[in-house]
């Protein structure tokens, strides 16, 4: 009789933004179901945030990190979600402050492997207590291939916009490319220092030069990025599999229940764009106009835009009287997962956060992209020009700016039964939909991955 394997410890320290903390704990999940024991790394009072989707409190240990005050910084400051942009950099100088914190706990935890991100001194930190290091990568393989591939040979930090508008070379798919405000931002970016005087590429590549693990990494969808991936780094790339949301345990609140219930089958368009994104006023005033422009009834999830104190204050004037009945702006927690497979939901117009893609995929809601910054670009074009299951919404090419036009013509373009385009994306997207709903898949990938990290452990 085959013996098995002792079960894993396993901490983890992401990145202190939710896109990235939200991930880790949902691999912390799928490992603690299948016995594996999780200390999971996290600022204080971003504990209470993360522990309603805790679902084996019994083998998921949350080890609250009190974050080290960093000039510059609010006083109560945790993670991205607290302060503005460009302050994120000051998020990371915090956590490289806490490397003596984390060593103690280390120490005293003696995990046998420890999943990172961006703190590029854990493997050092890891390797002299005896641990294994593991690069845990929430960004999706298309980002990373094409911003940070070795190939790309540049010499220093800096970069021009110009140099990031195409792909390396040999990078797998040329229709995926930057726009000008893009490449810009990416240049930009390049040669920031994020965290103790480290700059964000070299950082970056110190921990790429790892052993990797993709959080979403699908053969099925990246293979290619993933194979391009393992030639330039020259290091084995593990995948822990789709990140497909569980089934909800609750109902929706009955005031959205009652809403939808009064519009027929796939005629809402849904918007939101993650606990992140805030939008200046004007683009604010310019999207919502466009849903007014499509006529059709929609639900828009998003906060109040830069410069205002509520939703109420940023609308456009006249705007609720002209669409009374039909559309809604709502500026607090809606519940997501259930919105997307209420029936009366027909288009999602998304940020492409990972997290809210996979939630789309797998439901019937058509695709309207409206990426914003870092690897939600990617991720839109690999929907949009790779396997076609959405459709961007114009942008201007310097100024990166979206219209009201653009808005609805791209809802049109999904919504309408007349569209080719439209026809092609929902073709696709059903195909997408079967493949990552197929009985066992993901399954499969966590029986692989755990089986890799077992022989990673020796």
């Amino acid at each position: 009789m085959e013996k098995t394997p002792p079960s894993l410890h396993i901490a983890m320290y992401p990145w202190f933004a939710l896109g990235h903390l939200t991930p880790f704990l949902h691999v912390a999940n799928k490992l603690a179901k299948l016995g594996h024991k999780i200390s999971y790394l996290i600022p204080t009072k971003t504990q209470p945030k993360l522990q309603p989707f805790n679902r084996f409190p019994d083998l998921i240990t949350f080890v609250p990190i009190t974050v080290p005050h960093v000039n510059g910084l609010p006083p109560s400051a945790e993670t991205t979600l607290d302060v503005p942009f460009p302050l994120h950099p000051l998020i990371m100088t915090a956590m490289d402050h806490t490397e003596p914190d984390i060593e103690r706990l280390l120490r005293h935890l003696k995990p046998d492997i420890i999943f990172f991100d961006f703190t590029h001194w854990v493997p050092k930190l890891a390797r002299s207590l005896g641990i294994k290091s593991l690069h845990y990568c929430i960004i999706s393989p298309v980002t990373i291939g094409y911003t940070l591939s070795p190939t790309r040979k540049f010499t220093g930090e800096e970069v021009s916009g110009a140099d990031f508008m195409h792909p390396p070379p040999g990078y797998p798919d040329s229709s995926i490319k930057l726009r000008l405000h893009e490449a810009r931002a990416f240049a930009s970016k390049r040669a920031s220092t994020f965290g103790s005087d480290v700059g964000f590429t070299n950082g970056n590549l110190s921990v790429f030069m790892k052993l990797m693990v993709w959080h979403t990494g699908r053969v099925e969808i990246e293979g290619q990025y993933i194979d391009y991936l393992e030639r330039e780094f020259k290091k084995p790339v593990l995948l822990s599999g789709p990140a497909i949301p569980e089934p909800p345990t609750s109902t929706l609140e009955e005031q959205w229940a009652k809403w939808f219930s009064g519009f027929r089958t796939g005629s809402v368009v849904y918007c939101a764009f993650g606990s992140e994104c805030t939008l200046m006023k004007e683009q604010f005033q310019e999207l919502i106009l466009g849903f007014e422009l499509t006529g059709l009834p929609f639900l828009a999830a998003l906060k109040a835009p830069f410069g205002t104190e509520s939703i109420e204050e940023a609308l456009p004037e006249g705007f609720e009287e002209r669409v009374k009945g039909r559309g809604v702006v709502h500026g607090g927690w809606v519940q997501q997962q259930l919105i997307l497979e209420h029936e009366a939901v027909g288009c999602f117009i998304t940020h492409c956060g990972s997290g809210s893609l996979s939630e789309a995929l797998v439901n019937k809601c058509q695709l309207v992209l409206l990426p914003h910054v870092g690897d939600q670009i990617f991720n839109a074009r690999m929907m949009a020009n790779n396997l076609k299951v959405g459709v961007e919404v114009e942008k201007g090419e310097e100024d990166g700016l979206f219209t009201r036009d653009s808005v609805c013509k791209a809802v049109k373009t999904v919504m309408e039964e007349s569209s080719e385009v439209g026809k092609e994306v929902r073709e696709n997207h059903a195909k997408i939909r079967e493949m990552l709903l197929k009985k066992d898949l993901e399954s499969s990938y966590v029986d692989n991955f755990i089986e890799k990290l077992q022989k990673l452990k020796g």
